[in-house]
Order: structure tokens, then C-alpha cells, then sequence
């Protein structure tokens, strides 16, 4: 089979296509032969070597979707035929976050390969009326946005969400926003990016380069009070600014370190207005195994900006790189 792999050296040249044999599942393994995969941000960070703890050599990318073509022995969760997608941290079925991470494309093989063999516990069906790209969009972003919004933040209808741009997890969690009948709050530099937002249920949107201070335009759009969740992808350059726009015992979801990884804050925000402040990596096969019942109910579908072949599976990542996109970069095999 074919696959990609980085094998001695990270980076975006250090990416090639390359040959291994067939895999082989053994008990209570599946046997994947993949149809689509999708990028995200994390895979950015694999590829440049910024990963904690990641082997070399190594295939690539977490997220995608395939059918079960075989099965080892003492399979009992999926047979030949299904369609499944891998689970992002492999050693998270329930409960809490266990102290071992195992994530596909980051501590252990990915899926940008044309076969895969994952644990039956590592792999979940995905929903049938979902196209293989929409679907290989699940794993990871969708469901951190659920995660953060649905089983950390027990998002309420009526509520207020506002979301930090029009990346994967934030499209996701406007999508769950809307379907969970809470108001929605868009920030994008890009009007183009904040009238797809409204196309997919934003009730307000906030251009953040027009509106340097969009904490204050969030107090206003809330009548002084503040959001109740504030999906938090930007990182040091934002949360001063999400601390200051949530609502006094609101929460916000800590996702994203798109402006690096450390900050210094103030304290006051926090204590006195007695804020949640919430850590969100990914979330367990549980978590993905009840977002996909609620997907299926409402026929919520993936936004996918741009597909490519497998073949160009590098051009993907530079297209990615470039960041003009809105919604998923995919691969289709």
C-alpha cells in the first residue's frame, strides 16, 4: 500500500510517499481501507516537529474515514462493510481523560495511508447521511467543539456562544450552537468569512479588525451582561479579551494556541467574576459516539472548503498553511 510518512526529519519537504506491506489485523483489530482524511491545525504542528513526544517514523494526520474491509479475531464492535472513523486519542473510550495520550498521527500512526489497522474499541461508525470527507471531518475538531460546549459547557438553549473565527472547531461549535437553540456570536477579520458564518446560524458577527475592542461590541450585544461560553482558539493575544467579554460565572473553553503558548493575565477576572476557565483536548469515543447521534437527528453537515487527491496530499498541507480557507481541508483517496 501506499502512504505518506516522515521518517528522519520533520517538515513539510521531509513529507513522502511511500510503500510498506499490506497490514495484517490481528485480534480484536479491524482492517481499514481509507476513502477520505482531513487536515487539521495539530497536523500542522506534527509536521514541523512541534509535537510532544512524537516517534519517528511516523504517517501523519488523525482524522479520516474508511470502510472495515477485514477483521481479527474476537471482533464484535464493527463488521466488514461499515464505515468508521478512528478515534483521536486511541487510550480515551469514557470517563475522564486517562494519563496516557495515544493520538493517531501525533504518538502513533495516522491515517494518510490507504489501509490502516486501529483497535474495534479505537474506531466508531459515523453517521450514513455524511459524505466520506464530511465524515473524516468528525474525529477531532467536532468533536473538541462538543466536548467543549455540550459536555463541559452543558450548553442551555438560550444561552450565548461566541466563537473565535471560522476554523474547524469554531464552525463546529456555531453549528452546535445553532442546533442546540443558543444564540450565536461570530469574530472573523474577513466579512466574506463572516457572512458564511451567518449562512450557518450566526446571529451576530463582530469584523475584529473594524472592531479592535470586540469584547466591548460582545458586553453590548449581550446588554452589558456577557457571553456564557466563549470557544477560546486564539490564545494569549485573546483571553484578556474573553475574560473581560464572558458573563459573571460564565465559562470559556481554553482549544487553541493560534498566538503561542503562554500568557500573563490578570487574576482579577477570574476570581471576581467567578469564571470557568476550561481546558478542552478533544474528547473520548464516548463523546464522539453521542455527537454522531446528534448529528444524524439534525442532518448537521461538515463545512469542507477544498478537497484534494491523495497524490497531492503536500499541496493540501501549503493550502492549509495559507489559512484563506473556511471549513476543512480534505484528502480524498
Amino acid at each position: 500500500m501506499q502512504t505518506y510518512e516522515l521518517r528522519d526529519k520533520t517538515g513539510l519537504d521531509a513529507l513522502i510517499l511511500a510503500e510498506r506491506k499490506d497490514p495484517v489485523p490481528g485480534p480484536r483489530e479491524v482492517l481499514i481501507q481509507m476513502r477520505a482524511a482531513v487536515l487539521n491545525y495539530r497536523d500542522r504542528l506534527v509536521l514541523n516537529g512541534l509535537y510532544p513526544t512524537m516517534p519517528l517514523p511516523l504517517i501523519p494526520v488523525s482524522d479520516g474515514v474508511g470502510t472495515v474491509v477485514a477483521v481479527g479475531e474476537h471482533v464484535t464492535r464493527v463488521k466488514p462493510g461499515d464505515r468508521v472513523a478512528g478515534i483521536f486519542d486511541q487510550n480515551w473510550l469514557s470517563g475522564e481523560l486517562p494519563e496516557k495520550s495515544l493520538s493517531l498521527g501525533g504518538q502513533t500512526d495516522g491515517v494518510l495511508a490507504q489501509q490502516v489497522v486501529l483497535p474495534q474499541d479505537g474506531v466508531v461508525r459515523v453517521p450514513e447521511h455524511l459524505t466520506d470527507e464530511e465524515a473524516a471531518a468528525l474525529p477531532c475538531a467536532a468533536v473538541t467543539a462538543w466536548n467543549a460546549l455540550m459536555v463541559r459547557g452543558t450548553l442551555k438553549p438560550g444561552e450565548t456562544v461566541l466563537v473565535q473565527g471560522t476554523g474547524g472547531v469554531s464552525l463546529f461549535a456555531l453549528q452546535f450552537a445553532h442546533m442546540a437553540g443558543a444564540r450565536a456570536i461570530v469574530t472573523s477579520s474577513s466579512d466574506e468569512k463572516l457572512e458564511r458564518a451567518r449562512r450557518l446560524g450566526a446571529d451576530e458577527t463582530i469584523n475584529y479588525q473594524r472592531t479592535p475592542d470586540w469584547d466591548q461590541e460582545a458586553l453590548r450585544l449581550t446588554g452589558g451582561k456577557g457571553v456564557d461560553h466563549i470557544v477560546e482558539v486564539g490564545g494569549p493575544a485573546t483571553l484578556p479579551r474573553s475574560l473581560n467579554a464572558v458573563r459573571i460565572n460564565g465559562h470559556i473553553s481554553l482549544i487553541g494556541v493560534l498566538s503561542g503558548s503562554s500568557a500573563e493575565i490578570s487574576m482579577h477576572p477570574m476570581l471576581f467574576k467567578q469564571i470557568r476557565l476550561q481546558g478542552i483536548y478533544v474528547g473520548s469515543r464516548s463523546m464522539f459516539e453521542q455527537m454522531n447521534d446528534a448529528i444524524a437527528l439534525h442532518k448537521l453537515k461538515p463545512v469542507i472548503d477544498r478537497v484534494f487527491p491523495f497524490e497531492h496530499a503536500p499541496e493540501a498541507f501549503r493550502y492549509l498553511e495559507k489559512g484563506g480557507h473556511v471549513g476543512k481541508v480534505c484528502i480524498r483517496f
